[in-house]
């Protein structure tokens, strides 16, 4: 097991303990989207997405393209976002 593996079941695992952030990560998937698409999406409130956000934001899952913008944000996976999705996906399948 390789310590990147390790990061990656970490952070699967982080998003996977809360279904908010699992939604939010389904709903962004391979799109650029803004926190209000993300909330119609998901069926969660826009209030609680920002904070989601910010959470994966943390956590180097979801970044955000124009961090200036003050309304119309957008967010997309990280490379890691799209690795920890794909992780969720396989479980899901098997």
């Amino acid at each position: 097991m390789t310590n990147e593996n390790d990061e990656l079941l970490k952070l699967t695992s982080y998003v996977q303990i809360s279904k908010y952030r699992e939604k939010t990560l389904k709903s962004i998937g391979d799109d650029v989207k803004i926190p209000t698409s993300i909330a119609k999406d998901s069926g969660i409130r826009t209030n609680h997405i920002s904070k989601v956000l910010s959470e994966l934001k943390s956590k180097d899952i979801v970044e955000c393209i124009n961090e200036d913008a003050r309304k119309g944000r957008l967010y997309r996976l990280t490379d890691t976002g799209k690795e920890v999705l794909d992780v969720i996906k396989d479980k899901e399948n098997k």
